[in-house]
Parts: C-alpha cells; structure tokens; sequence
C-alpha cells in the first residue's frame, strides 16, 4: 500500500534539509570511487579501466568531491523526504505484509542521449507493431493463418480474451500505456526482456525520483542537460482525451483503482491528481441510459474515458468473471458502443504472455516489413519438445519464467539455486511447458548503489514508459530498478528490490565544469 500527500505542496517541509543543510560534524575526507570495482560487469557509470563515461563525468567528480558522510546524510534526508510524503510500499507475503519507505538510492543513472535515441526509435517500432499483432489478433488472424504464430499458442493464451474479438479501439490503438522492462548485457547492448501492456505501474516513481534528486543533488542536476520527464502527466492527459467518444470535446476522464488496498494506490492517486482526474473504484461507477457514470452528491456524472489501472478480468462481471466487484457491469457494452475511450483497451494482455514475446522480431518483420532495432533475450520456448529438453538439461545455468507471472515471481534463476529447488521446478516444467520459457542467465549491467559510506556495484533494469495516442510519446530514461542485494539479479520492489532516477544526458558534462568557473 502506498500512501501520498500532494506533490505539489509534498517538499515544504524538507526543503531546506534536503537542499544542503546539513550537519557538517560528520565531514571527514572526500569520498573517493578508487575502492569501486565493475567486477567485469558493463557498468553505467564507468568504463572497464574505471574511467568515467563522457555523459557520467560531472556526476562522478562531484561525488568524489564531496565529503565522506555527506552524501549519506543527503540520502537519509530523502529517505525522511519519503516517510514523510507517505510515499511508502506494502510488499506482500512472509508471516505478514510489511508497509516500507518506498526504497531509493541517491546516485542515478546517467545514459548518454545519442545511445538514447536509438533505443526509442527501437520502442517505437516495437509497440506499433505490437498493436498492429493485437487489433489482428482480434480481427483477421492473418498473423495466424500465415503461420508466423501457432494457433494453439493464441488459444492457449491466458490473455487471450475471446469477448474481446471485434474490438474497435478510438483510432485503431489498443496498447495506449506500455512499460518495456530493458537489461543490458556484459557487452552494454539493450535487450528488451519483456513486455507489460495491460496495467503498467511504476511511473509516478520516475516523477518522485526525479523531485528527490532535484533536491539532493542540486549541484550537478542544475548544471548538465537533464532531459525532462515532468511533461509525462501532460502527455499522459493528452493520449487520454485523444480517445473519448466522437462529438465529446471536453471529456470527463476517471482513473479506476482497486482501492486504496491495492500496492499501486498510491500511483492511481497521483496520475488522477496530476491529470485532473477523478478517481473512482468500481463501486462508485454504474451503467446508465447507455453510458459509464459515477456517482456524485449531484447525481450521476457521465464518465468519456476510463484509465483503468484494474486488470482485463476483472472490469465487467458480465462479461469476464462473474464474482469480480472491482469492475462494472455493462462497461463493456458501453465500450462496444463506443460511448466510453478505456485505456488500455481490453485484451491487451494477450501480448504480455512471455512465449508471445518470443515472436515480436516476427510480429516486426511482418507487419512493418522491418528488421528489430531492439533485440529480444535469446529465448527457448518449452512447449516445442527439443527446447523443453534443453531447458531440464540445463536448468542449472538458464532463468526459467512462467508466461503470466509478474513481479518476479513463479521465476527459477539456475546459477542462484539449489539441486531441489531445479528438481521441483523440472515437474512444473514438464507439467505445463506452455507456460514456460527459458533464457540466458545474462550478464545484468551494474550500477554503482550508496552502502553506507561506501559506494558499491548493484545489477539494474530499465522500465521505460511509452504512450501511444495520436502520437507515440516515449518517457526520456524510466524508471530504473536496483537488485539492492549483491550479486542478486532480481530488481523487482516486492522482492527487496530499489530504484534510482534515470538521467538521459545531451552531450558530456564537461561544459557544466567549464561554466562553473567561468
């Protein structure tokens, strides 16, 4: 569960704290990156002889120049920042949940803006593509009968949505909010390593993110190139109102949360707030005269368009499951209608299977007539015989994922366990293989991460953030998961994983250094 304040108003009470007022009784000596190692690990901030990189160079001097102390005293203070804003993550299981400060850490990654571009130019091709394989998938089948993709991988698709054969999404646009989680291998190229279309959180942690380092590091993030990210609830609003109903010129917009219970409560809130948005449950909406509408002390209010954060199953009980009390019944009536824009559109989820992912560079090739600008992990699919033996033979050095799981869990990574765990893993695999992959266990680029008063190397992923309204708008960087654990390969943060902001940097640094001391 997630807890927030206001943003707008959230830093009032931190400010002078988190900008330099410091207790300076705990400077000693600088604090040098001499002791850090990249372990031969492709690392963002460094080069393997330990040079810092171009884009990276300002943001490590100045580091270095800081006293030994300080910038642990600048981390607990943005670590207070977000006990304070409420800004805190439930994360489930165990003997009993436990709310946590959402975890952070103080030093970003920077990522050079020409690498950038060419890595959005590769998710901009992959999600029109990806949408082009949804709205066929629903219609056509053409993909299907020309055998790029086997049917009984469609059919068998847990999201694969038969209700929603026919569809007619405002414009064409099925996927309008995508987030492509990215790893980079021990050679630094990007793979992607999956696709999640349905109800992809993470966003608002970008935008506190970047609040907190606005503040925290105040003098080098005002003195290079940063690209913004703060323009994505406009963007975000602007994909929104591209999708209300014809004829509706000022569309009342709601955002659906499974309530304040759910672990990303805190994001719905924030968008809803951010865009000028209601935000509603299930309970506070009903089909009326035709229409969705939510309840008000003035009567029912007619709702254009729906950001739903709840997931495909659970949005109409008339339609997906029966016993479902977070949706409304008849929304999907009124999608069909076309009196309601819903984002994303239903039965999106088909594409964030994991052994469909393994067909996107197709989906590329045969829709856009294409080469994948942005390759995919090398992937085995198990439910073909000769890649399932592959698999069991070498559990012990493959990651082994289910198709629908999220949140890194149901997930075997081979190096990481025991002779048991792979014996156990080996009869789920051989009792369900089309529910299986199973890739390389890559070389995860690593990050330098705060530990204490030292500063240590932490494996990172990249979830960058893409809309797709009547233009593709891709979030500069995203957000940024750490494996806070050493040598752990899981970055998730309900599996004790944190996150850093992610600067996308125009040019090097150098400039800044030479405009301070003109």
């Amino acid at each position: 569960m997630f807890r927030f304040c206001g943003r707008n108003g959230m830093w009032m009470a931190k400010e002078r704290m988190i900008a330099g007022e410091l207790n300076q009784s705990h400077v000693r000596s600088p604090m040098r990156f001499s002791e850090y190692q990249v372990d031969g690990f492709f690392d963002e901030m460094f080069d393997a002889g330990m040079k810092a990189r171009p884009a990276a160079k300002m943001l490590a001097e100045r580091i270095e120049k800081l006293p030994v102390g300080e910038l642990r005293l600048r981390q607990q203070s943005a670590e207070q920042a977000l006990h304070d804003m409420g800004i805190t993550f439930y994360v489930y299981g165990g003997e009993e949940g436990s709310e946590r400060i959402w975890p952070f850490d103080i030093i970003p990654r920077v990522l050079d803006g020409a690498e950038w571009d060419r890595v959005e130019r590769g998710l901009r091709q992959r999600i029109v593509a990806i949408n082009h394989f949804v709205h066929d998938v629903y219609h056509e089948q053409k993909i299907v009968k020309d055998g790029i993709v086997p049917e009984e991988l469609l059919r068998s698709a847990k999201g694969f949505l038969p209700a929603c054969v026919g569809l007619e999404p405002p414009r064409g646009v099925w996927c309008h909010v995508t987030g492509s989680d990215l790893v980079r291998d021990a050679d630094g190229t990007f793979y992607v390593l999956e696709d999640n279309l349905r109800v992809p959180s993470g966003v608002s942690y970008v935008l506190a993110n970047r609040d907190l380092m606005k503040r925290t590091l105040p003098e080098v993030f005002n003195r290079v190139s940063v690209r913004p990210v703060a323009d994505y609830p406009t963007q975000l609003l602007n994909m929104l109102e591209s999708i209300a109903p014809e004829g509706v010129d000022a569309p009342t917009i709601a955002v659906l949360t499974p309530g304040r219970f759910n672990s990303a409560y805190y994001e719905h809130s924030l968008l809803a707030r951010e865009i000028g948005a209601e935000l509603v449950e299930g309970e506070d909406l009903v089909v009326a005269d035709g229409a969705l509408c939510m309840r008000t002390t003035r009567g029912l209010r007619r709702v254009d368009v729906l950001y739903r954060r709840v997931n495909d199953e659970f949005l109409d009980p008339q339609v997906f499951r029966p016993d479902s009390v977070l949706g409304v019944p008849g929304l999907m009536d009124v999608y069909r209608a076309g009196r309601l824009g819903l984002a994303n559109a239903p039965g999106t989820g088909v594409a964030d299977d994991k052994v469909i992912y393994a067909f996107v560079p197709d989906m590329i090739r045969y829709y856009l007539g294409e080469e994948m600008l942005l390759p995919n992990v090398p992937t085995h699919l198990c439910y073909k015989p000769e890649e399932l033996a592959y698999t069991l033979e070498n559990l012990e050095s493959l990651v082994v994922k289910p198709a629908n799981e999220s949140g890194g869990y149901g997930i075997l990574v081979g190096p990481k366990s025991t002779r048991a765990e792979r014996e156990a893993f080996a009869e789920r695999l051989k009792a369900d293989p089309r529910n299986y992959i199973s890739q390389p266990t890559l070389s995860l680029s690593r990050a330098p991460v705060l530990v204490e008063d030292r500063v240590e190397g932490r494996h990172v992923d990249l979830r960058p953030f893409i809309l797709y309204g009547e233009e593709i708008y891709v979030m500069p960087g995203g957000l940024t998961r750490v494996a806070l654990q050493p040598g752990s390969l899981v970055v998730n943060s309900s599996q004790g994983g944190g996150s850093k902001d992610t600067w996308v940097v125009d040019g090097p640094a150098e400039w800044a250094l030479e405009a301070e001391h003109a």
